[in-house]
């Protein structure tokens, strides 16, 4: 039971970093899903164990996953 709340909350604390030092794109397509600009409220470096989803709308329940260098090391 430990070792789940541990994996959870070094998930969480990672989401953070990305948060903090997003990708070119990941900030450029931040800057149209922020602040309920289409209408929906989004997430973005939201963990969803054992993943973190780089931008994901709980209303609807969608995940949208920006690809690039990142996700090949």
């Amino acid at each position: 039971m430990g070792t789940d709340r541990t994996n959870q909350n070094n998930l969480i604390a990672k989401a953070q970093r990305l948060r903090q030092n997003p990708t070119f794109a990941e900030k450029a397509l931040w800057k149209m899903l922020r602040r309920k600009q289409l209408g929906f409220k989004f997430r973005r470096q939201h963990p969803i164990m054992p993943y973190i989803v780089d931008f994901y709308c709980p209303s609807v329940r969608l995940v949208i996953e920006v690809d690039g260098d990142t996700h090949y090391n």
